[in-house]
C-alpha cells in the first residue's frame, strides 16, 4: 500500500466522517519521522520512509478514530499542550487549548505582584488536576523565575493522579499529588489560611447536556470531570464557599467554566461577601472562560 494512496483516501474519509483534517496531519507525524514540511510538499520519498508495517499500525489507528470517534490523543496517549508533553488516557480529560489561558492569567497577576513574596513564593493548589497540565505549567514557571513557590495538586481520581504523577516526572517539575474531594486533602495538611492561589479547571457542564455531547466527550473521556450538577455549577459553589478557609489575606482565586456562566459566578463571589477585584477573561475565541477574584484584605 503506498502512503500518499493511504493519505489520499483518508483524507476523503474524514471529510465525510466529518473530522478535522488536521487531526489526521497530527496522527501521521506522531507515529513517522516525518515532518510538516513532507505533508505540505508531498515529498515523493515519503513512501520510503514509512514502512509498511507503521502504515498498517496508522490505518488501525486511522478507523477507530473515524468509526469509534475515539479522540486522537487517546490513540497515542500523548498530547501538546503549552510547551509540554502530557501523557493522557481515558482517565483523564484532554487537556484544551483554551485552557492554556488560565496559566497566562495566573502568571500575569504573579508578574505584576512579584514584589509580594507571598505570591511568588507562597503555596498554590491546582483542584481536579486530571492530566496535571495546569499544576505541571505552574510549576514551571515557578521554577523558571526561580521562585520558592510549593504546587499542591488534588484529584478524586486515582488514575488521573497516576497519570499526572508520570506527566510531573516526564516534565521534571516537582508538584505535590494528593487524592480526595477538593479541599479535603488539604484540610489534612492543615492549608488553612496558607495558599496564595487556587486554580481549577473542574467540572461545569450541566448533567443532562453532557450525554449530548460530542460523542468524541461523551463515549470516550471521564464523565467526573465533566459533569457538574444540575445547573453545571455544583463543584464551582464548592470552590467559592470554601477557598475563604484556604487562602490568605490576598490571595488569588481563577476557575474555568462555560459560555453563559461567567456573570452567575460572578454573582456568586460577590454574594459569598470574601471577595474583591472579580474579572471576566476571554479567551481566544470571544467566550468569558474564566473568573478570577481576590480574597479581601
Amino acid at each position: 500500500m503506498d502512503f500518499w494512496e493511504w493519505y489520499d483516501r483518508n483524507f476523503l474519509a474524514a471529510k465525510q466522517h466529518d473530522v478535522p483534517i488536521y487531526e489526521l496531519d497530527w496522527l501521521v507525524l506522531r507515529l513517522t519521522d516525518l515532518d510538516k514540511l513532507d505533508l505540505r510538499l508531498r515529498s515523493p520519498n515519503i513512501s520510503q520512509k514509512v514502512t509498511l508495517e507503521t502504515l498498517t499500525t496508522l490505518d488501525q489507528l486511522w478507523q477507530k478514530r473515524l468509526n469509534d470517534r475515539i479522540p486522537v490523543q487517546y490513540l497515542t496517549g500523548e498530547v501538546t499542550w503549552r510547551d509540554l508533553e502530557l501523557q493522557v488516557s481515558p482517565a483523564v480529560l484532554i487537556p484544551r487549548p483554551e485552557t492554556e489561558l488560565i496559566i497566562d492569567i495566573v502568571t500575569d497577576f504573579v508578574n505584576k505582584n512579584s514584589k509580594d513574596g507571598s505570591y511568588t513564593n507562597g503555596v498554590w493548589v491546582d483542584l481536579g488536576t486530571g492530566s496535571g497540565a495546569i499544576a505541571i505549567a505552574l510549576a514551571q514557571h515557578f521554577l523558571n523565575i526561580k521562585s520558592q513557590a510549593q504546587i499542591h495538586a488534588v484529584d478524586y481520581s486515582e488514575a488521573a493522579l497516576e497519570i499526572a504523577k508520570i506527566n510531573a516526572n516526564k516534565n521534571h517539575q516537582q508538584v505535590y499529588f494528593h487524592q480526595g474531594s477538593w479541599f479535603e486533602p488539604l484540610a489534612k495538611l492543615n492549608l488553612q489560611n496558607q495558599i496564595a492561589g487556587i486554580v481549577s479547571n473542574p467540572p461545569y457542564i450541566p448533567s443532562i447536556e453532557v450525554l449530548n455531547l460530542q460523542p468524541e466527550v461523551t463515549n470516550h473521556e471521564p464523565h467526573l470531570a465533566l459533569d457538574g450538577g444540575d445547573d453545571g455549577l455544583e463543584a464551582i459553589r464548592e470552590l467559592v464557599n470554601t477557598a475563604p478557609q484556604y487562602l490568605i489575606s490576598g490571595g488569588f482565586w481563577i476557575v474555568e467554566l462555560m459560555a453563559g456562566q461567567s456573570e452567575i459566578v460572578r454573582s456568586l463571589l460577590q454574594a459569598n461577601g470574601n471577595y474583591t477585584n472579580i474579572q471576566i477573561h476571554r479567551d481566544y475565541a470571544g467566550i468569558a472562560r474564566f473568573v478570577s477574584a481576590q480574597m479581601l484584605d
